[in-house]
């Protein structure tokens, strides 16, 4: 049965469970699809037997009625979360070869629910990048194209890969991390919803680590249902996990309402850059008017410490980065140098690091080595860590003054060119994360709705900022934009 790879959880949900498919015929058109897709270099691995016997396994338990909502349902896993047996190397060359002899939390829920694998997906190393363009597989590359251009764009980052998995169908979903953007940023570059959940929400146990106060997991879906659906399955307390909140998971689907009247939504006037695309103010301004039609009541609010936001966070990720990776040192596992004669222990470390660690990774690590040490710890550090308590506070005092949620575009601009970039300051791409970053420092939930296409016609999404653990709440929002801009475009078929 053919086409069946570009159905939504949701939808495959209801077919498989009138059994009008097979969770097998589901995932044999996703596996052809994965198998034709190589020009997209979105998975780093594929794993079609693995996800055969997955999907005879689901058809066993749908046949029994025992089928959670993610029974049989294909899914790709970004490279940054630990699949036991299969290579885990968060697409970096140090860790090469790396297959983990456990499952991270997410993915042991995301199996015990009846899902299917269908391979691990592209991403920037170490998830350190906007672009996908880190990564040791090569830049993953993004469905969609510049109307009369055949120019390869990115997918964005770091979860490229997924992004471009669910934007060209093949998967119906994939998980994702997001650190300062990379969940919301790829969905909007590729036409899809991608949630970033309160810090907490969902745990890290199992995924390689980045920065560990703001990395949080979260689903790259077709449809807010399917977020929401996807949420449910991922979400909950992990008592392996120290950062992993001890509170109940409402049931986010059942709150996809659409009914947002009355709820009050802010716009940020810091939010308003000099030199903002025309076409992203226009975005903005649509979105506001589409709640407003929905009985929303649109107010303009002040985030004073937005423009500090950036910086802060480029300390801060870095330095957590650098403490992170330190353990990547080639006498445990992954990579290691081979070492001349007379050389030591300190020189296989440093030619072990200089080999695995793309440019990106070795920038971000000695940043953050220098704004740890013992001349800089307060001249930055320490300093970087007041600002993103003066942002949460931010965010607190806006919410307490009744707002329910703040709406916001969720990039600058559409996708760029891959390689674009490659000559220009690492400042000027950083910038891709200027609307994300301050989320994930004050450790609350966002999602990216696509709403729009820009003149060249590439996709355009707009972000909202829930209230921290009210992810239901922004997921109504978001159903209420979703079903407003009525957005269904989808790229067309070049690969």
């Amino acid at each position: 049965m053919s086409g069946l790879n570009t159905l939504t959880i949701a939808d495959a949900r209801d077919k498989l469970r009138s059994k009008e498919i097979s969770a097998v015929e589901l995932t044999e058109a996703c596996n052809a699809a994965v198998a034709g897709s190589d020009a997209l270099k979105a998975y780093s691995v594929k794993t079609p037997e693995m996800a055969l016997e997955q999907a005879k396994a689901a058809d066993a338990r749908l046949g029994q009625g025992d089928a959670p909502d993610l029974c049989g349902i294909p899914l790709g896993i970004k490279d940054l979360f630990c699949t036991k047996g299969v290579e885990s190397q968060a697409a970096s060359n140090i860790l090469a070869g790396f297959k983990p002899e456990y499952e991270s939390t997410v993915t042991t829920k995301l199996w015990d629910s009846g899902a299917v694998m269908l391979g691990k997906l592209n991403m920037d190393e170490f998830a350190m990048g906007s672009s996908n363009e880190t990564s040791a597989y090569g830049a993953a590359v993004n469905p969609w194209r510049r109307q009369g251009s055949d120019a390869a764009l990115t997918p964005g980052g770091s979860s490229g890969g997924s992004a471009a998995a669910v934007s060209g169908d093949l998967c119906l979903a994939a998980t994702g991390t997001d650190t300062g953007g990379s969940i919301r940023q790829p969905a909007a570059f590729t036409g899809i919803v991608g949630v970033k959940p309160t810090y907490g929400r969902v745990s890290r146990w199992g995924i390689i680590a980045f920065a560990s106060s703001l990395d949080q997991a979260g689903p790259m879906t077709k449809t807010v249902r399917d977020s929401a659906i996807f949420l449910n399955a991922i979400a909950g307390h992990d008592a392996k996990d120290s950062t992993s909140a001890d509170m109940a998971v409402p049931d986010f689907e059942a709150a996809l309402t659409g009914d947002i009247r009355g709820r009050k939504i802010g716009l940020p006037k810091e939010y308003r850059l000099d030199g903002m695309p025309a076409e992203i103010e226009k975005l903005w301004a649509d979105g506001a008017d589409m709640l407003r039609d929905a009985g929303a009541e649109i107010v303009d609010v002040s985030l004073p410490h937005t423009k500090y936001a950036l910086p802060a966070y480029y300390v801060l990720a870095p330095a957590e980065a650098s403490s992170n990776l330190a353990r990547y040192d080639g006498v445990r596992y992954g990579h290691r140098a081979k070492l001349q004669k007379g050389e030591g222990i300190h020189e296989m470390y440093a030619r072990t690091r200089a080999e695995g660690f793309g440019p990106e990774v070795q920038r971000r690590v000695m940043i953050g080595a220098y704004v740890l040490s013992a001349g800089f710890y307060d001249a930055y550090y320490r300093r970087a860590q007041r600002v993103r308590t003066l942002i949460k506070k931010d965010f607190e005092d806006v919410y307490a003054s009744g707002v329910d949620a703040i709406l916001t575009p969720a990039t600058p601009s559409a996708a760029f060119g891959l390689g674009e970039m490659a000559d220009a300051d690492p400042v000027k791409m950083y910038l891709n994360d200027v609307f994300t970053v301050t989320v994930n420092l004050a450790g609350l939930p966002g999602v990216s709705v696509p709403t729009g296409l820009d003149s060249q016609g590439l996709p355009l999404g707009l972000q909202l900022i829930g209230k921290p653990w009210e992810e239901a709440d922004m997921l109504n929002t978001a159903y209420a934009l979703e079903q407003s801009a009525g957005f269904v475009s989808k790229a067309d078929k070049w690969w």
